[in-house]
């Protein structure tokens, strides 16, 4: 047996005279089986549950992962070539919880699995053609992937140092710094004293220096200082609140909670002590954000409140990054987690506390491949853990408050903000025949008198560019993308149309692309716009924008949050990520130019996302000394969800919210699952959407089920990215009955290569 270099672990005898061990594989592709192989003897202490083997699968090589030991093969089977870990990436427990993720959202295995472990560290054959010194061209195979770890020389100054050894200048600095200071890292080196890996080389080739090759792991907050801070004293219903978790956690029992706070009600400084209180007991936590731009500011507080380990899981760092973060908590390194979505799938063990912050948002939804929810399974994960599970918001989902209601999760309220400060006052704006005005008379005023008094001001409009589309002032044309069913959007800066779905981007016509006419305008409006009236209004003001487009590439979001926070900011447009939990205590004004952008989307719940979105947003108002306005411009004042957000009224949206999906039969009254059909061609699409629903009007008799199917129908996008979409979808009474049903459609329903079917369970998006 050999360790190679790329860190596989070879049998040194691939057939032995004793009987192979059988184990069970699952691999990283959309199979719903897993697969056995063969385990040479020299191996067999290796090829535990847990680890990854790489497998001969059809003519290729690629990673597959250990999930079981097999008494018996009843087929022939393949010897596996390599292990490549030396200790198991998952545990059994965490098996557990992979296999039920996977049953849930009836995904296959082996994707779930790799879903759950850092990106590029699989192993993949692929072949090559390699041309010879003599011209002849051969096939070869390569094996690819496989994430390094990242090493790093540390020196000592040699003891004794050689005799006679004289030294000038840096190098003299350089060993005179690490003989009064002991070993450092060559990156320190080389920032410290320009000592380049020549220097350093030569050092240590005449004895001066010592050197050692160690493994080190990539810090994201390796240029940052965090100064402790000192807990506040916590107000009546935050010391009830954590008063009733500290009990549940010393229980050690599954222990679900719904803490609903008004917005600045302190719901962090909660999680914080109920953190605090599970590490006292030798336990982990795991805290969930919707998306990163929320995810510095936290990481920032917990970093500054505890100093124990603690990671960070999210697509913004390098995958090297991930790596490393994922491997300090799979040795126990680190006693807290912090990260969006897949952070539910982090090798923690002894959990404690899950938290959920801002259990509403839309985005705990992965939305393709393996379609989980990672609120929901922070529950799973919680009750399989025995942990206490924290969902937080200010406006929750509308169906965790009737299962709070019901008396499934266990409800703490935050009814007021901390210091007893003030909600924003609100002024709805009608805008109703007044659609050409980015800023009413009264928001354009509002912002000039803020500004005037040194306060910041926050935009919210949810939609990026310049104009949403453009279109013929003579034959009407709109110019729409090929690929999408919906218009391009202009981008001003970058002088293209794009379509925010697939990417595909033209320059900016001249003329009509239909009938040449020059008479083209563009019409409607997007943050990129606002931004650029913002600033022809105020001049003077110190303007920002924080979307998609400026917040790419390395510590985008943090970038803009800090300009905020540090007041170099006076305006900042931005799109729902600036609606999302942010502290902000300089902002006393923001303005809302559209409440309704997704108020009339074809989607069930697109009342609830105004409601929370209008919200969340009010709420980044008046959370410091100085109190908040909010003033909301709306083509429909009279809609429930924008006049009850204006009231502050939670208890009423939820009311109408409630009694609107009873009349429709929409959760938390029902269960649904969505089920989309793509492809290229319209016509084969369809065909298959109504073969769809055929089996599963036939499966649903066989069953006797009482599962309603609808459709199939076009999908309200249409079409993406060049294929064109159908859907189908079920409600049910019953979470069991409808499980029922889709795994015997899924198990009977074949298709063409060329069509797409995708089943999404408990969707969040009908689009």
């Amino acid at each position: 047996m050999t360790l190679s270099p790329a860190g596989l672990i070879i049998s040194s005898a691939m057939t032995e005279s004793k009987s192979p061990i059988i184990i069970e594989v699952a691999v990283p592709l959309p199979l719903d089986t897993t697969f056995h192989y063969a385990v040479p003897w020299s191996l067999a202490p290796f090829a535990a549950t847990g680890v990854r083997v790489l497998v001969p699968f059809g003519k290729r090589k690629l990673t597959g992962y250990v999930i079981a030991a097999v008494a018996e093969s009843g087929e022939e089977v393949r010897e596996i070539i390599a292990v490549l870990d030396q200790e198991p990436l998952f545990t059994v427990g965490e098996l557990e919880f992979l296999r039920w993720s996977a049953g849930y959202y009836l995904h296959p295995l082996g994707e779930v699995i790799k879903s759950a472990l850092p990106a590029g560290i699989n192993i993949t054959s692929r072949s090559r053609t390699r041309q010879k010194p003599d011209g002849a061209e051969v096939a070869e195979e390569v094996l690819t992937g496989g994430k390094r770890v990242k090493t790093e020389l540390f020196y000592r100054a040699a003891v004794p140092l050689p005799e006679g050894g004289k030294l000038r200048d840096k190098p003299a600095r350089i060993v005179a710094f690490l003989g009064a200071n002991g070993e450092a890292p060559a990156s320190l080196l080389r920032r410290e004293f320009g000592a380049d890996a020549a220097i350093l080389k030569r050092l240590n080739e005449k004895g001066f220096l010592a050197a050692t090759e160690r493994e080190v792991y990539r810090d994201p907050f390796r240029e940052e200082v965090f100064l402790r801070d000192t807990p506040p004293v916590l107000n009546y219903s935050q010391a009830e609140a954590f008063r009733q978790l500290a009990a549940a956690i010393k229980g050690r029992a599954f222990a679900p909670f719904l803490l609903h706070g008004v917005t600045g009600s302190g719901k962090t400084e909660v999680y914080l002590r109920a953190i605090a209180n599970v590490l006292d007991q030798g336990q982990t936590a795991l805290v969930l954000v919707p998306e990163i731009a929320l995810t510095p500011q936290l990481v920032r507080r917990f970093k500054c409140r505890f100093t124990c380990g603690i990671a960070v899981l999210h697509s913004g760092l390098s995958d090297g990054e991930r790596f490393d973060e994922w491997r300090r908590i799979r040795r126990g390194e680190v006693s807290v987690a912090i990260g969006a979505r897949s952070a539910i799938f982090a090798p923690l063990e002894r959990i404690g506390v899950i938290v959920v912050d801002e259990e509403h948002d839309a985005s705990y939804k992965q939305s393709e491949g393996f379609r989980y929810n990672a609120r929901d399974l922070a529950l799973v994960r919680g009750k399989m853990e025995r942990a206490c599970v924290i969902l937080g918001s200010a406006t929750p989902l509308v169906t965790s408050y009737h299962a709070a209601q019901a008396g499934k999760l266990g409800t703490l309220h935050l009814p007021s903000r901390v210091r007893n400060l003030p909600m924003p006052t609100v002024m709805l704006l009608d805008a109703r025949r007044k659609k050409n005005e980015t800023f009413l008379p009264e928001l354009a005023a509002a912002l000039g008198e803020n500004l005037a008094a040194g306060g910041q001001t926050l935009l919210f409009l949810n939609r990026r560019g310049f104009a949403t589309f453009l279109i013929c002032n003579d034959c009407g044309h709109v110019l729409r993308c090929p690929n999408c069913s919906i218009t391009l959007t202009y981008h001003q800066r970058r002088g293209r149309h794009f379509c925010h779905y697939c990417d595909f981007s033209i320059p900016a016509p001249s003329v009509c692309p239909e009938c040449e006419s020059p008479e083209i305008i563009l019409l409607g409006r997007g943050t990129e716009r606002v931004e650029e009236e913002v600033k022809g209004l105020f001049p003077e003001a110190r303007v920002s924008r924080m979307d998609r487009d400026t917040t790419t590439g390395r510590g985008g979001h943090a970038r803009v949050l800090k300009g905020v926070e540090e007041g170099s900011i006076d305006i900042l447009v931005g799109t729902q990520m600036i609606a999302k939990g942010h502290d902000f205590p300089g902002v006393t004004l923001v303005g809302v130019i559209s409440a309704d952008a997704t108020l009339n989307l074809p989607d069930f719940r697109s009342g609830e996302r105004t409601f929370q979105l209008v919200s969340q947003v009010m709420g980044r108002a008046g959370r410091g000394d100085a109190p908040g306005k909010v003033l909301i411009q709306t083509l429909a004042p009279d809609h429930y969800a924008i006049s009850r957000a204006a009231a502050h009224d939670f208890e009423g949206f939820y009311a109408e919210e409630l009694e609107s999906r009873r009349e429709a039969g929409y959760p938390p009254f029902a269960y649904l699952a969505a089920i989309t059909l793509s492809g290229n061609a319209a016509p084969v699409v369809e065909k298959w959407a109504e073969e769809a629903a055929k089996l599963l009007r036939l499966v649903k008799r066989e069953q006797r089920s009482r599962v309603e199917v609808l459709g199939p129908v076009t999908a309200p996008l249409g079409k993406i990215r060049g294929r064109f979409r159908w859907q189908l979808l079920l409600k049910s009474a019953g979470r069991t009955e409808l499980h029922r049903l889709l795994a015997g459609f899924r198990g009977k329903f074949k298709t063409p290569a060329v069509v797409r079917t995708n089943i999404d369970v408990d969707p969040v998006d009908m689009l």
